[in-house]
C-alpha cells in the first residue's frame, strides 16, 4: 500500500473523531454528519489521485 494513502486513512479517522464531537456540541443531524464526511472523502481522494500523477 502506499504510504500516502495510509496517512489519508489515518487522517479520515482522526477527522471523523472530531467531527462526531463537534457535531455532539452543534447538535447536529446524522444527515450533515453524513455530508461532511463524504466531502471529506471526494476531498481526499481528488488530492491523492493528484500525488499518483
Amino acid at each position: 500500500m502506499d504510504s500516502g494513502l495510509i496517512l489519508l486513512i489515518f487522517l479520515a479517522f482522526l477527522f471523523a473523531w472530531g467531527l462526531n464531537r463537534v457535531r455532539r456540541a452543534l447538535r447536529l443531524g446524522p444527515v450533515a454528519y453524513v455530508g461532511v464526511m463524504v466531502v471529506f472523502v471526494i476531498a481526499m481522494l481528488a488530492i491523492w489521485g493528484q500525488t499518483i500523477r
